[in-house]
């Protein structure tokens, strides 16, 4: 341990004899040693554990995200289906190829992608899917399918 320095006044009467009371010592010679001169094991500890908190927050966040993407892509699918299996029902007396191509133009101005279409009489079955990106780096598809045509009872 260093030797304290001798001072000329000013402490009391002690002359160079340490730290009076209430005097505090410097740390700069003893960084990582409490004033006892024992090591410091807790030194970084709150750091440590705030680095975690925050990843948690952002894993936590992340994962949020991405089902509220998976939701809002499902919606998505399951309304150009509707509405594209309702474009086709309304086409479906000018025939299959008529009806289908209506369907696939409705589903693809909203962000959709018809993959199958098939006319039964006049109803029409519309399948209808939507990529989306969940999280970076990753591409996941929506499919849903609707079915229009008129009233039965």
């Amino acid at each position: 341990m260093p030797r304290p320095r001798v001072r000329s006044g000013g402490n009391g009467g002690s002359h160079g004899t340490g730290p009076v009371r209430g005097q505090f010592r410097s740390r700069s010679p003893d960084i990582g040693r409490d004033l006892d001169g024992r090591a410091d094991t807790e030194r970084g500890g709150a750091t440590i554990l705030l680095l975690a908190l925050g990843l948690v927050f952002v894993l936590v966040g992340t994962f949020g995200a991405a089902v509220a993407a998976t939701g809002v892509a499902a919606q998505r699918a399951a309304v150009a289906a509707d509405l594209g299996a309702l474009a086709g029902a309304t086409r479906a007396l000018d025939g299959d190829v008529v009806a289908c191509a209506s369907a696939a133009d409705i589903a693809q101005r909203n962000a959709g992608r018809m993959v199958d279409c098939v006319v039964d009489g006049l109803d029409v079955l519309v399948t209808v899917e939507v990529a989306f990106t969940p999280v970076p780096g990753l591409t996941r598809v929506a499919t849903s399918t609707a079915r229009a045509g008129p009233v039965r009872g």
